[in-house]
């Protein structure tokens, strides 16, 4: 058919193009692939993704566990650099990290993407970095979508979200209610960033007169963009490792995203209990100092919004802690000791007393961070 005389498409004239979304599932189908197990049923392509849970019946009473979640501002760094196969790793860290909290073994995860315009070739880099993501935490990314929105988003916008499924025995959940006084608080250390407080850093960069594209001195040469793009470590293989090995050492698990560490750590304590976490156990990282100093910020004054380089914390007996954090640190993960559990009257001060609508424990932090922090 002469294609000067091919009826034309309303849905195209309109902004979307349904063929560039085809080319995009192909360009992604052999990443989407390889995260997937005997379990996934259907392929690629398909209006839902299946799932066998016969794997589930060797369990006596197996509980589902679910999160959701997105990475927040930190597309829009992304997206001026023109830099994509990142950002889907911080997506798996911001939703199946949630999971391993309770205990869970991940199971499946699916993903969305909403964009002014599909680029195929940047839809399949994000995917891509989801699918690497999946791989590292045992997660079957089962199916996703992919939706243009014309005039809502320009053509470079985008934003993902995602949601994911786990698994956990039921007398085998984490949290507040195992914890008991004299546990002692371990913080594993964050690789940055990860995907939170990211309109803060967006906001330095802008006052202070900064591009994403400029070098940064502080860090070798790479630019701000770069250094800020840094993905989110992924936390829940070597976790669900050191649950399995540890004989119930572990009490509960605290992911520590939006709120900082304080709350996020509140929030696995039982009520009555609390923790003063020491700052002179560590260093923040570089760029959280570089970022507080060129906005003109005390770190303290950023504790409810950054993870100062501490992206989970674990309550462990006692008696575990040691062995727990050797462990941890042996798979790369430094960890380290930051408090112990107490119960009854605690010191004066200004504690943050759960959060997220739960009545948990209390949390400050004290003292000054370690020598080469401000």
């Amino acid at each position: 058919m002469d294609s000067h005389n091919a009826p034309s498409n309303p849905y195209t004239a309109a902004g979307v193009d349904t063929a560039a979304g085809d080319l995009a599932v192909e360009l992604m189908k052999a990443a989407v692939r390889r995260t997937q197990g005997p379990e996934v049923l259907g392929g690629v392509g398909g209006f839902a993704g299946l799932f066998d849970a016969s794997t589930l019946r060797a369990y006596r009473r197996p509980l589902l566990a679910t999160s959701t979640d997105g990475v927040g501002t930190k597309v829009a760094i992304a997206q001026a650099i023109d830099k994509h196969d990142t950002i889907g790793q911080d997506l798996v860290g911001m939703v199946v990290d949630d999971i391993v909290v309770v205990g869970a073994r991940p199971l499946f995860m699916t993903d969305y993407i909403a964009c002014g315009k599909v680029v195929p070739e940047r839809i399949a880099d994000i995917v891509a970095g989801i699918a690497r993501g999946c791989e590292e935490t045992g997660t079957a990314l089962v199916g996703g979508e992919t939706a243009e929105h014309p005039g809502l988003l320009g053509v470079d916008d985008y934003d993902v979200a995602g949601a994911a499924t786990g698994v956990v025995e039921a007398d085998a959940v984490l949290g507040a209610d195992r914890v008991e006084n004299g546990d002692v608080v371990l913080a594993l250390a964050s690789s940055g960033l990860h995907a939170n407080g990211y309109s803060l850093v967006r906001h330095i960069v802008s006052t202070s007169g900064l591009s994403y594209t400029d070098a940064a001195a502080e860090f070798g040469g790479a630019t701000w963009g770069e250094v800020l793009l840094e993905p989110t470590r992924l936390y829940t293989a070597p976790l669900l490792r050191l649950i399995a090995q540890s004989g119930g050492g572990v009490h509960s698990l605290s992911h520590v995203t939006g709120g900082g560490i304080a709350a996020n750590l509140a929030r696995v304590l039982p009520a009555g209990t609390w923790v003063d976490v020491d700052r002179a156990t560590w260093t923040p990282p570089t760029v959280f100092q570089t970022l507080a100093a060129r906005g003109g910020i005390p770190l303290s004054d950023t504790e409810g919004t950054w993870n100062l380089g501490i992206g989970f914390v674990a309550v462990v007996a006692a008696d575990r802690a040691a062995d727990a954090a050797s462990a941890l640190t042996a798979e790369g993960i430094a960890t380290w000791q930051v408090g112990v559990v107490s119960e009854g009257p605690r010191p004066n001060g200004d504690y943050v007393e759960g959060a997220k609508g739960v009545d948990g424990g209390a949390v400050r932090l004290v003292g000054s961070f370690a020598e080469g922090a401000q």
